[in-house]
């Protein structure tokens, strides 16, 4: 029928557009939400963890700093140099009054003069240009810089990995008379970036001019890695260093993972503190919860267009029996009929059955209108449809033709038509067509039937015609009878 490949179309159409709008919906709400926790990121979260760590950086590493600056301008260390560091006494007591009272993990002084290395424990080593250890104290003096941080191993401590505060001590008249500082304990440094790390979930380090990074959570990478070699981050460099004098923001690519970084110069430390977030990790969330929504969302989807394939055919079920059957009769109507039969008659079909017609009509029903009413005519006409129906075998057809007029259309010779429609006959005579009705009683009806059998060359017109003869002479030789067509072949 013309009906399938038009639902089918609709159903098609139907179930593309909910899904292209479903996946579209789906689509411009997840880059919705990955664009805005990108901007998020670059315009706030990142930026203000960034100023929050350099700020807390500032706190924690510019107290020993100052207090370095401190003994770098205390009389009391100026005046004992000046006096020939007689005494090592008074030099580790304040050196220790120093380490204890500020909590520091060293307190050291060396001196250009005598070239011993003062230490809170007492007099360390002297240094020496030729000793590895002793390297930094050379270059700082070689700097002619107030101060500087020093990455290095603390030989006075098993060699532990320490932060130093190197001060230059300087007499009144300014010339050099050695270098003043404290250490901080590595440990406690890390310690404060994993802290960082943990509070504001990013990956936190400090690098030098030259690129080697001087702190890091990661102890391997301290002194030996330089961010130059870093893959993505390497190719940035430069103009991570160009933006010196200004907070600056980059983004780069690292092992399949979309990295975004700011980095903020810490002048009174002459280090970069660079701060790293892992988009591709921040975007792990929306991407769970898409991914949630998507299978949610498509079951819904999928639901809601199983529903509208169970209403769509519902209702072109609907519409199929209005367009093939009568209404009152729930027959099949003449142009189901008529496909129905050419159908059948194909000539490839016309070789493997038979097919025969049966045509009745009710008898004196016009009677029964004009004494009861054409209400009561039509209830007669249903119920007789009704037996029709319940007595014709499966594949059988049954068609009102017009008024009282029906149609058997039954696959079969004309004897099998013959005995269907002497079925049909008792029971409808056996049928009491008021035992419902208030008026009490019993009304008997009967039909007539006209058979005929379907011939090779016959068309729907001359079936027809052979059929309404068969019938007319059934009513001749007095009603309530089946009579079959003498020319059916």
């Amino acid at each position: 029928m013309h009906f399938f490949p038009i639902r089918t179309r609709l159903i098609a159409a139907l179930t593309l557009i909910l899904l292209s709008g479903f996946f579209i919906t789906n689509v411009i709400s997840y880059r919705a939400s990955k664009h805005q926790i990108h901007s998020s990121i670059v315009e706030s979260s990142l930026p203000l963890a960034r100023d929050n760590i350099y700020s807390e950086i500032q706190r924690d590493l510019m107290r020993p700093i100052f207090v370095s600056s401190l003994m770098a301008n205390d009389t009391f260390l100026k005046d004992w140099v000046a006096a020939g560091e007689k005494q090592t006494g008074p030099i580790i007591r304040y050196l220790t009054e120093i380490q204890e009272k500020y909590g520091f993990f060293s307190s050291f002084f060396v001196s250009d003069i005598t070239k011993n290395y003062y230490h809170f424990k007492g007099i360390l080593k002297q240094i020496h240009p030729d000793d590895d250890h002793d390297i930094w104290y050379y270059r700082f003096k070689e700097k002619n810089i107030q101060y500087d941080l020093d990455v290095d191993t603390n030989e006075a401590e098993q060699n532990h990995l320490t932060i130093f505060i190197n001060h230059r001590l300087t007499s009144d008249e300014g010339s050099f008379m050695g270098v003043v500082g404290v250490g901080l304990d590595f440990d406690r440094v890390a310690s404060l970036l994993e802290d960082y790390k943990a509070k504001y979930d990013r990956n936190i380090y400090m690098v030098s001019p030259d690129g080697i990074i001087q702190v890091h959570t990661d102890q391997s990478k301290i002194l030996t890695t330089s961010i130059f070699d870093q893959p993505g981050l390497g190719d940035i460099v430069q103009d991570i260093f160009a933006a010196k004098n200004q907070p600056a923001f980059f983004e780069y690519d690292a092992h399949g993972n979309h990295i975004l970084l700011t980095s903020r110069f810490v002048e009174e430390l002459d280090w970069y503190l660079l701060v790293e977030q892992d988009e591709t990790l921040a975007l792990k969330s929306i991407q769970t919860t898409f991914v949630q929504n998507f299978f949610i969302g498509l079951g819904i989807t999928l639901i809601t267009i199983l529903f509208a394939i169970m209403v769509i055919n519902y209702f072109q079920h609907q519409l199929e029996i209005m367009a093939t059957t009568d209404k009152m009769t729930k027959a099949y109507n003449r142009r189901e009929f008529e496909r129905r039969f050419h159908f059948h008659t194909d000539a490839n079909r016309r070789k493997t059955m038979d097919l025969s017609i049966i045509l009745f009509d009710i008898d004196r029903l016009k009677e029964l209108n004009d004494t009861r009413g054409h209400l009561a005519g039509d209830q007669i006409i249903k119920n007789i449809a009704g037996i029709a129906a319940a007595i014709i075998r499966d594949n059988d057809m049954l068609v009102r033709w017009g008024g009282d007029e029906f149609v058997i259309l039954t696959l079969g010779d004309t004897d099998q038509a013959i005995s269907i429609a002497g079925r049909l006959l008792d029971a409808v005579q056996a049928h009491d067509f008021l035992k419902e009705s208030t008026e009490g009683g019993i009304i008997q009806m009967s039909i007539s039937c006209g058979v005929t059998g379907f011939v090779e060359g016959d068309t729907l017109d001359t079936v027809m015609a052979r059929a309404d003869n068969a019938l007319y002479q059934a009513k001749r030789e007095g009603r309530n009878r089946v009579v079959l067509a003498t020319d059916a072949g």
